[in-house]
């Protein structure tokens, strides 16, 4: 796993991955440092540690946790959790990131600011994203792939996947042409 992500790929996982009993701002560090290529060491102290720190300062910015820096990870809430883990993600600056189900569990709020923090931290990245909200989907895609029963029924942008006739009926039962044409 090490080597893929230096080759430029991360990824979040589903489930929450952070260190709970380690601050917002330690959990950022730990990504960072590994990063920069800094070795865990007893004989260096992290405070004087400038880029990493300065770096992981950045990285509590882009996501909104600046001013959870110095709180457990294991009490902030389920969306700045999940936030914190697209920090650790986009630490190491991988150019492909990949994302499991980022919003599942948000509330609708949570899962529009989600969107917008995803879009933020990606710019210039490549994402590919495993999502079943249709609305996550369509906020975040420039491209969009339909998997039904293993097979890549379409591939496009948003805008003709949600015309694609296929799509209409593995989704919905049937083609939204057919039930404006008088059909099921």
């Amino acid at each position: 796993p090490y080597e893929i992500n230096r080759m430029g790929l991360a990824r979040s996982f589903q489930i929450t991955n952070i260190f709970p009993k380690l601050s917002v701002f330690e959990n950022l560090r730990c990504a960072v440092l590994w990063s920069l290529g800094y070795k865990y060491t007893f004989f260096k102290f992290l405070s004087g540690l400038k880029d990493a720190n300065e770096r992981a300062d950045q990285l509590l910015e882009m996501i909104r946790l600046d001013k959870k820096r110095d709180i457990l990870a294991m009490n902030l809430t389920y969306a700045e959790q999940r936030a914190l883990e697209i920090g650790v993600t986009i630490a190491g600056g991988a150019d492909v990131i990949l994302l499991d189900e980022p919003t599942a569990g948000m509330s609708k709020s949570e899962t529009s600011r989600f969107i917008h923090l995803i879009k933020e931290v990606t710019v210039g990245k490549t994402l590919l994203t495993v999502e079943h909200d249709m609305g996550v989907v369509f906020g975040l895609a420039d491209k969009i792939a339909v998997v039904v029963y293993g097979e890549v029924i379409a591939f496009d942008t948003p805008e003709a996947v949600r015309a694609n006739a296929k799509v209409q009926e593995a989704y919905l039962g049937s083609s939204v042409a057919d039930s404006q044409a008088g059909g099921h």
